[in-house]
């Protein structure tokens, strides 16, 4: 008996701790993916392996998971992998076994979107520049060598899939994969080549026998059996093409990115709640966060052009891969509510019900009894109160609430329950000088190597006229060198009257530095809504020969859009005014070019290559120099906390540690004349640009160097600048949360007031619930009210009620704990304080 017991014991923990390994039936019908049998109301969020760092991943994917997550999403990079023909890479940050191996340990499935073509905001939307050069070849649409190219990559990652043994039919994660993205939207635009290329990728999927079914994003002719599904900030509209598939969201976006010199968009928490109750309302079964974590676009795999380095895209866990609150607790919070009606909202049909403009039910119900219901105000300004089944329910504008048994609201979209979280990044503070870990860096030793302005060794090649940028690099640098020389007669009037000629430069992007006789006279560039850019600029030349070296330079390439990989780059007019003959038009002379940098040729910046060339030692760098490559030495930062390279002193250029790229930095503003907002409005459909912050402030002025590619000592910082900067300034900031808030109403609706186990509501169960990161403690209760607080985390300050005990009672609870959860109806706060007043408890509280 007793052996009988312990083996028992031992199978129930081997199933509650071994990923997924049985094989899975995976279909569907209209309403649902149907797992062996099994209806599944699926949340799904999107992490894209390569960027973050392998070292991240396991805890990227518990967060999510411990978010409530049933899923996690990737695409697959096909530039990251087949870096040329038959040269494929899947190490480091591009290991997506590993990836999908620790997605399966986490007991999570996963949806695979191979693609090939991914936009996603990446280089070439993920295709291989490589590919754009073998001759006939136009992507995404009827042509062969596309097709061909599309095919062998798709069938390689299928079969490496299969031999791992990971789709579900095997007994893996994989329950759903993805074929093309987005094409419906574009199809039209390729004319007779757009459904045909369509319908043979859809076919050529299906081909593949994974066992599991197929899906397409935006793709409305998608054919059966593949899955067309819906990309939106809402979904909730969306009906499939097929009355026999079921309603899925593959891209439901939580932020946005960002470019260079634009504003920080922002999509509050309750808006994204909103369109989550409002898709699952109304018959959806699968929803995924595009992004749930964005990461880093690291080195030079941002594309857009000028989308930032960081891909934070404002997601639930941020680009350090910390929760971000309240938006990762409120979703927690709307995941399990919605999680309490699976059973009946999957297997019956709702009953729609109208109380007026704007106010609206559906309600499910089953043979059993059992119901669920989600009332909705869609009113983008009022609050409205309804009744339903004789009692009386109150709506914030724009709003669901959940009611898992019909009777009990435990959730509303717009009552955020969770607690806020302050974050800061914190630079060092100066250690002794045996320890030099993160502080001003000027302390240090650093190196310095000048790059030539202009052709540097001898010229790749010289051509009469202007060449595209990127039919010259083909990517394999940012940057371009376009050298010509004139001779000024000392004749020319700018001369004698002591005036100065003007350069004119048209560019079909993406920046460009200019620089007259080793003299950088201009820089200038397009911006993330136009590529393209045109200046005119006084510049300075002498009697006698002037050399006029402009370097070009991309940032990203070129993501979507039809026929996008034809969309070129660099210069196409290059004038100088002011000639005594008229304009002088350098566009048909003779050029001179060279690719890339010397340094980059070089390898300068890897360990292996750092005394390619020859340094110079300096205590004190110079500042504000053009083509200049710094290296420092430095020990790592303490603690555990993630890091970010601050460079807001810096202009433009690129930076690695110990040869890994931490990608392109430019602190560049947007406008102060700009228009951006102090508190944004959930209310009403969300877009874009409706909420944006950070006016006259630098797009990304810290850049995420990953913990794991730390060293404890000599860690080798390199950097270059193109345009000038003071590097003495920079440093290395650690991401810290610096405070806890809460803010909770006695009314507030509470997942913790439903008892799942009883499938009962209990009452006065609302409660504040603290908690710091990792192995922090509450160390100090800044703030607490019970009464009626006011203000928002950070400020909130003392209402006309008050309990003068509040603070010592969150003490008693919460000091020196790494969470707590102070319950409204439990805790001995004054009740009979303001009796006709609705009462709240406000909390900030400090972590360490």
């Amino acid at each position: 008996m007793r052996l009988s017991l312990s083996l028992s014991l031992s199978l129930l923990l081997l199933s509650l701790f071994l990923p997924l390994c049985f094989a899975a039936n995976v279909t569907y019908d209209r309403r649902s993916l149907i797992i062996d049998g099994q209806r599944k109301l699926l949340i799904s969020a999107s992490i894209h392996y390569p960027r973050s760092v392998p070292g991240m991943w396991p805890s990227l994917i518990q967060n999510a998971k411990e978010g409530g997550v049933d899923v996690i999403e990737t695409y697959v990079f096909w530039n990251g992998h087949e870096l040329s023909p038959d040269n494929y890479h899947f190490d480091g940050r591009f290991d997506l076994v590993k990836f999908v191996k620790i997605v399966q340990q986490a007991g999570l499935y996963l949806i695979l979107r191979i693609g090939p073509f991914v936009a996603a905001e990446w280089n070439f939307g993920g295709v291989p520049v490589w590919l754009h050069y073998v001759p006939n070849t136009v992507f995404r649409t009827d042509n062969a060598n596309f097709k061909y190219y599309m095919q062998k990559f798709t069938t390689y990652i299928v079969n490496l899939m299969k031999q791992e043994k990971f789709f579900a039919s095997q007994g893996g994660p994989i329950i759903l994969s993805q074929i093309e993205n987005e094409y419906g939207d574009i199809e039209r635009v390729y004319g007779e080549g757009g459904k045909p290329y369509a319908m043979w990728a859809a076919q050529m999927a299906v081909s593949q026998n994974i066992g599991v079914p197929w899906i397409m994003c935006q793709q409305y002719d998608a054919p059966d059996p593949v899955i067309n599904t819906c990309n939106s900030f809402y979904c909730d509209q969306f009906t499939p093409n097929s009355p026999n598939k079921p309603k899925m969201w593959t891209e439901n976006w939580p932020g946005w990115f960002k470019t260079f010199g634009a504003r920080d968009p922002h999509r509050p928490p309750e808006d994204i709640a909103f369109a989550v109750a409002r898709f699952f309302q109304k018959g959806g079964s699968l929803q995924n966060y595009y992004m749930y974590h964005g990461g880093t676009n690291f080195g030079r795999t941002s594309g857009g052009p000028f989308i930032t380095t960081s891909y934070d895209y404002e997601a639930p866990i941020d680009e350090y891969g910390l929760p971000r609150f309240p938006k990762w607790g409120h979703l927690k919070d709307l995941h399990k509510a919605i999680k309490m009606t699976e059973h009946v909202v999957l297997n019956s049909e709702p009953t729609y019900i109208s109380f007026g403009p704007s106010l609206e039910a559906d309600v499910y119900t089953d043979s059993s009894g059992a119901c669920a219901a989600f009332i909705a105000n869609v009113d983008e300004k009022d609050d409205k109160t309804v009744q339903f089944r004789n009692v009386s329910y109150h709506l914030p504008a724009w709003s669901v609430s959940i009611l898992p048994d019909c009777k009990n609201v435990v959730f509303n979209t717009a009552m955020v329950r969770s607690q806020t979280a302050m974050v800061e990044m914190v630079p060092e503070e100066l250690h002794p000088s045996v320890d030099l870990t993160n502080k001003d860096l000027k302390a240090l030793k650093w190196e310095v190597f000048v790059e030539q302005a202009g052709i540097w060794g001898k010229a790749d090649f010289v051509q009469n006229g202007l060449v595209d940028h990127l039919n010259t690099t083909k990517d394999t640098t940012d940057y371009l060198w376009y050298t010509t020389s004139i001779f000024v007669n000392e004749n020319e009037m700018f001369l004698k009257k002591g005036s100065q000629p003007v350069l004119l430069v048209e560019s079909k992007g993406h920046a460009l530095h200019a620089f007259i006789n080793k003299k950088l006279q201009v820089s200038a560039s397009g911006n993330g809504s136009d590529i393209t850019f045109r200046f005119k600029q006084a510049i300075s030349l002498k009697a006698g020969k002037n050399e006029i070296a402009l370097l070009s330079m991309t940032v990203g390439l070129q993501n979507a859009g039809p026929y996008y990989e034809w969309v070129g780059a660099g210069l196409s007019r290059v004038v100088i005014e002011g000639f005594n003959n008229g304009p002088l038009v350098l566009s048909s002379h003779a050029w001179s070019y060279k690719l890339g940098l010397q340094g980059e040729h070089l390898g300068i910046y890897k360990p292996d290559g750092i005394k390619n060339v020859k340094w110079i030692s300096t205590r004190e760098p110079p500042k504000q120099q053009p083509l200049t490559w710094y290296k420092v030495i430095l020990d790592a930062p303490s603690g555990n906390e993630p890091v970010g390279l601050d460079m807001v002193h810096m202009g433009k250029g690129m930076a690695w540690l110990n040869g890994e790229e931490i990608g392109r930095y430019w602190p560049r503003k947007s406008s102060v004349h700009d228009a951006c907002v102090e508190k944004c409005d959930y209310r009403g459909k969300f877009r874009p640009d409706k909420c944006l912050t950070g006016c006259g402030e630098p797009t990304q002025r810290w850049y995420h160097v990953p913990r794991s590619w730390f060293k404890p000592t000599g860690n080798i910082l390199v950097i270059f600048e193109e345009k000038g900067g003071d590097p003495t300034k920079i440093r290395l900031s650690k991401r810290k949360v610096s405070g806890i808030c809460a803010h909770l109403g006695e009314g507030h609706p509470s997942i913790e007031s439903w008892s799942e186990a009883e499938n009962v509501h209990v009452k006065n169960k609302a409660a504040v619930h603290l908690k710091c990161p990792g192995n922090a403690h509450i160390a100090t209760i800044k703030f607490a009210s019970f009464g009626t607080p006011e203000g928002t985390c950070g400020s909130y300050s003392i209402g006309a009620c008050h309990d003068p005990n509040s603070t010592s009672l969150v003490e008693k609870v919460c000091l020196n704990r790494n969470e707590c959860r102070i319950e409204l109806g439990e805790e001995s706060f004054d009740k009979g304080l303001c009796p006709s007043a609705a009462k709240k408890l406000a909390v900030e509280a400090v972590c360490s």
